[in-house]
Order: structure tokens, then sequence, then C-alpha cells
């Protein structure tokens, strides 16, 4: 497990802080007419009105990632070209040290460490992580966005800590969004899987107002696997968007492959 939730961390690393306008998101405020009746369907969209637009996006950041006594402080870069695909790097002193790219189709990945790379598609890497992972959850997450498309699917809510939350259970598998009070941003999701003794969320203290929409300006993941627990903190130092980005990954020779069964 530990392995899988490192190439996690590494495969899940981005960015952003700047001098623009923060949105926020300790205070919420109503943002519903009192004559008008709350119901999931509402809560879901007003969050998707809030305007998320761009083609490519240039992410500079810094991690501290945490398992059991192993802990580390890395920075990384991340270019998203929206939909298509998404290439991560990892730094340590400034040298790069683990690279992924992360297409609709296939995950490559390489770290120096141990000097080996995968290459292959979701379904082996869901297997062996023992969550559904997919090109889309790791955007979206990135972003700001919930994993699941919450129009396709069917919640109830409660109303907590002056967050909206929205609850799902699918084949043993809980899930949750909770949303702040005034815009509809998303502040935490959760996957909760109680018979395999695991759970990961992913929490956003504050957003940031772009021309391009309103992001996070830093996330904390928690993984949970029976009694260990990874935590992933990424802090947002810059952002720029829409523009000409290369996308450049080669595995270095002498590398060794890994196979996922």
């Amino acid at each position: 497990m530990k392995k899988g939730l490192f190439i996690l961390a590494v495969i899940f690393l981005s960015s952003c802080k700047s001098k623009a306008v923060f949105v926020d998101t300790k205070t919420p405020t109503t943002a519903v007419n009192k004559e008008n009746i709350l119901t999931s369907e509402k809560i879901i969209q007003n969050h998707y009105s809030n305007k998320n637009e761009f083609s490519t996006l240039y992410i500079r950041a810094s991690a501290k990632y945490k398992h059991e006594d192993d802990s580390q402080s890395v920075s990384a870069e991340v270019k998203i070209k929206k939909d298509e695909k998404i290439l991560v790097s990892i730094r340590v002193l400034g040298i790069t040290m683990a690279k992924a790219l992360i297409t609709p189709n296939e995950v490559n990945y390489y770290e120096k460490i141990n000097g080996t790379y995968f290459k292959g598609n979701y379904e082996g890497l869901s297997q062996w992580l023992g969550t559904d992972l997919d090109f889309n959850k790791i955007q979206n997450m990135l972003i700001g966005q919930p994993i699941d498309d919450l129009t396709s699917g069917n919640y109830s809510f409660t109303e907590t800590d002056r967050l909206y939350k929205l609850n799902a259970l699918e084949d043993k598998t809980e899930k949750s969004f909770s949303f702040e009070a005034e815009k509809f941003l998303l502040k935490k999701q959760e996957i909760i899987q109680p018979d395999k003794e695991r759970s990961f969320e992913v929490s956003y203290p504050n957003f940031q107002d772009f021309v391009s929409g309103i992001f996070p300006t830093s996330l904390t993941i928690n993984a949970f696997q029976k009694k260990e627990k990874t935590t992933i903190i990424i802090d947002y130092n810059s952002k720029t968007f829409n523009e000409d980005l290369s996308f450049p990954y080669n595995v270095p020779d002498g590398y060794d492959r890994i196979f996922i069964k």
C-alpha cells in the first residue's frame, strides 16, 4: 500500500497562490432565496454554474508527503491540457526525481530513486491501488472539482458545520461531497470503504478567483488504509492559463519496468 500511495502522491501533486482576490470560504453565508426549497439537485446545479474555462493550465507547487515515519518536502510542476493530458514533474533541490504523464487512456510514470517506470492503463492501476482511478478523476481533483459527475448520481444531502453535504452509497462504498454555502464551492470530497478499512479524502481550505474561473489555493489529501495514514499537503504557488505548453516525457535509459498484476 505504501508504494501505491507514493505513486498516488506523484500523480496528484499540483499548485497556486498570487495577488488575485481570494474567495473567503471560511464563513459561508446563505446563498439561496428562503422561498426556494434547497435540494441536492439545486446544490449540484449551483456548483456547476461556477465558471471553469481554460484550455491549458500551468501550475507550480510545493508539497509535503507524510506516511508513518516517512516524510518529504518536494516541489512540483503540473501542466494540464484540459481533457487531454497531464504532466507532473516532481523535484527535490531542483533535480527532477519523478515524472508522470497521464492521458485518458494511459498512465506513464518513472522515478529515479529505484530507477523504475510504469506504463499501463487505469484498470490494472486501480486494482493495485484499491480505488477506481481515471483521467477525469485526477484532473477534477487538481482543479477543485468533484471526482465524480454529480449530475449522473443520486444523492441525499444534509447541512452540517455550515456546509451542504451530498451523500451516496454505491456497492459498499460511501461517497460524500461538501460545499460551502456562498458559491457552492467544493470544500471536501470523501470516499470510504468500511469493509476494507480504507478511506480517501481531499479538502480545499480556500479558493482564488481568476478570469478563467475559481480554483483552489491548496489541497490536502488524507488516505487511510487500516491503521496506516498518508497525508499530502499541496500549496499552489503560481498558476497561468491558456498558454502554449510542451509535455516532454522520456524514460531514462536503463530503468526497469514495473508490471502490475
